[in-house]
């Protein structure tokens, strides 16, 4: 039987902030942290935190972007040392209301688009370099 290659998924598309946008980390023993969003998709995103947190440890994130305020459920992958406060965590969200799903999808997508449209600029957002990177 021939053997046919997946398609390949189509990224969510990925907000890069340019300003701070503070977010509360909670742990599942209730222990709060305070870091700062770099990036955020609707499937994950980027956090600065001043301590590492061990890899696929979960957590309760709490953030606004925009008008929405958003609370995902996630899990941290591998810490990465840098930033301002000491290291860079990627996440992946792993559950979401629908609505706020939703509500964090129409920001995203808003935003990238007030980014992409010439002369306009928009607090907190850098432009792409590549139309590739936004997505």
């Amino acid at each position: 039987m021939p053997c046919f290659p997946q398609p390949r998924a189509v990224r969510a598309p990925r907000l890069r902030l340019h300003e701070t946008v503070s977010v509360i980390v909670q742990l599942e023993n209730g222990r709060n942290l305070p870091a700062k969003l770099h990036r955020v998709s609707i499937t994950g995103g980027l956090l600065e935190l001043s301590t590492y947190l061990e890899e696929r440890t979960r957590v309760d994130l709490t953030f606004q972007l925009g008008f929405a305020f958003v609370h995902p459920k996630g899990e941290t992958l591998f810490p990465m040392r840098g930033g301002d406060l000491g290291y860079l965590q990627p996440f992946r969200v792993t559950s979401f209301a629908e609505e706020e799903r939703h509500r964090l999808q129409m920001e995203i997508a808003d935003q990238l688009k007030q980014a992409l449209t010439p002369g306009k600029s928009v607090p907190g957002l850098t432009h792409p370099r590549f139309l590739m990177e936004s997505v």
